[in-house]
């Protein structure tokens, strides 16, 4: 682990210190959702096509995902408190930077830069939060930390509608500028010293590019997909050139003195287990939330401020369902309670395929919600309840990869399975769009129930 602490579990600050770090996460998850309420307004005013769309979304959790494993080698090598901070002011600025762009190229390269200060701060926060607390305090910990997770999405739609409804989208990129700086200032005074694990330990920069171009192949050959067809060439050399991009980061790996991550720790059940339910949880969460909100502005015409306020079901179930899984997981195993958050997310996802009404729309969302809830706690606490401290920057930083990539493999295959609804007044794709996620969690669920150990992981 990056910092090193004589007694985590008796720190004084730790539970204030969490509080800090779980907002400044927040910031991070909100804007992964909080654009997708604006993008019809970003749409109007800079032009953007479907693709451009999608890519508001996908570059930054993209370069977010792509990164991540970086930050948390360099967490580990310089210590998780300098990086958090570094990792927030880069963050930070970059918001300012892209809610000052007047043309797409200059959103887009704001939000790779928000992705790359995300992808420094998220797991050495995550580092900081597993080292500060140890036993059945980190499996609390753990489990507020997820909650703010799953919960923050929904609720970045929300603030993203009152946002978008006030002074206007600009600003759902603004607001993090003053309480990213008030953060920043805070715990630089609430932390403890880093003393960075590894000093003078080499940084895998071939890896990463290795992991970032692969998964950008295939976020590409998923949104082309919607406008070409699912089985061209194009799409079909792309989706081959990510495979082998992936299959040379991991050969890479197992051979390079200074590996990015330790690939045998997804050989590990737990971790597996976890980096999969992530996976899954946030993909079907961003499915859902750009359904959703494109669904109730472009067909229904409801404006920014009433179709925020529709989520706001969706992030008291979903935190709500994170709460109760927190309480819930010693006792009951990670198993069940995965195959049981699939398969709630399933039945809210099939009700539009069945009846497309703003009603059931809204009620889906919420039950869709209160599922992907349950699938944060189970995640966060399968693949790091057992890691030993050395290993807490890495598996975090694993952990938080496959998050920020389900998000972009969440918003490329919607797109391009709802891109005529997207481009056009016809539900067709909405439904599709529904039923395609629906299918994909009750395969989950399947997975789950082979994959998922029966017991929940013990924190060491």
């Amino acid at each position: 682990m990056s910092d090193t602490y004589a007694q985590p579990a008796a720190h004084p600050l730790r539970w204030r210190i969490l509080g800090f770090l779980g907002v400044a996460q927040l910031m991070l998850i909100l804007d992964v959702t909080v654009v997708a309420i604006a993008l019809p307004h970003m749409e109007t005013d800079l032009g953007l096509s479907r693709a451009t769309m999608t890519w508001v979304v996908s570059a930054y959790t993209l370069t977010f995902g792509g990164l991540m494993l970086l930050g948390g080698r360099l967490a580990d090598l310089l210590g998780a408190k300098r990086i958090a901070l570094t990792g927030l002011l880069v963050f930070t600025a970059a918001s300012l930077v892209t809610g000052l762009a007047g043309s797409s190229g200059v959103l887009l390269g704001g939000r790779i830069a928000q992705g790359v200060g995300a992808a420094l701060l998220s797991p050495s926060a995550l580092s900081l939060v597993v080292g500060l607390f140890d036993g059945e305090e980190r499996n609390k910990a753990l489990g507020v930390w997820s909650a703010l997770g799953g919960g923050g999405a929904a609720l970045g739609v929300l603030l993203g509608g009152l946002i978008t409804a006030g002074p206007g989208w600009p600003w759902v990129f603004w607001i993090n500028v003053p309480i990213g700086l008030v953060i920043a200032v805070t715990l630089a005074r609430l932390l403890p010293r880093a003393v960075a694990a590894a000093p003078g330990g080499r940084l895998d920069a071939l890896g990463a590019l290795l992991v970032t171009a692969s998964s950008g192949s295939l976020v590409y050959a998923l949104i082309h997909a919607g406008d070409q067809g699912w089985l061209t060439a194009t799409t079909g050399w792309l989706v081959l050139a990510a495979a082998v991009g992936y299959l040379a980061f991991v050969a890479w790996q197992r051979t390079t003195r200074a590996p990015l991550m330790d690939v045998r720790l997804l050989a590990r059940r737990p971790v597996a287990t976890g980096t999969f339910l992530i996976l899954m949880a946030t993909a079907l969460t961003v499915a859902v939330f750009f359904l959703g909100t494109f669904y109730f502005q472009h067909e229904r015409h409801y404006g920014a401020l009433p179709t925020g306020l529709l989520f706001l079901p969706v992030a008291l179930l979903t935190m709500a369902g994170a709460n109760l899984t927190g309480k819930a997981l010693g006792r009951f195993g990670a198993r069940p309670l995965a195959v049981t958050g699939l398969l709630i997310a399933a039945a809210g996802l099939i009700l539009p395929a069945l009846a497309m009404h703003p009603a059931v729309v809204a009620i889906s969302l919420a039950v869709t919600g209160a599922g992907t809830g349950v699938l944060f706690v189970v995640a966060s606490a399968t693949a790091l309840g057992q890691v030993a401290p050395h290993e807490a920057g890495i598996a975090s930083g694993i952990v938080s990869t496959f998050h920020e990539f389900g998000a972009s493999l969440g918003a490329a295959v919607v797109s391009s399975v709802a891109a005529a609804s997207l481009v056009a007044q016809t539900l067709s794709g909405f439904r599709g769009g529904f039923l395609v996620f629906a299918v994909i969690a009750v395969a989950a669920a399947i997975v789950a129930a082979v994959l998922a150990p029966r017991r929940a992981a013990a924190a060491s």
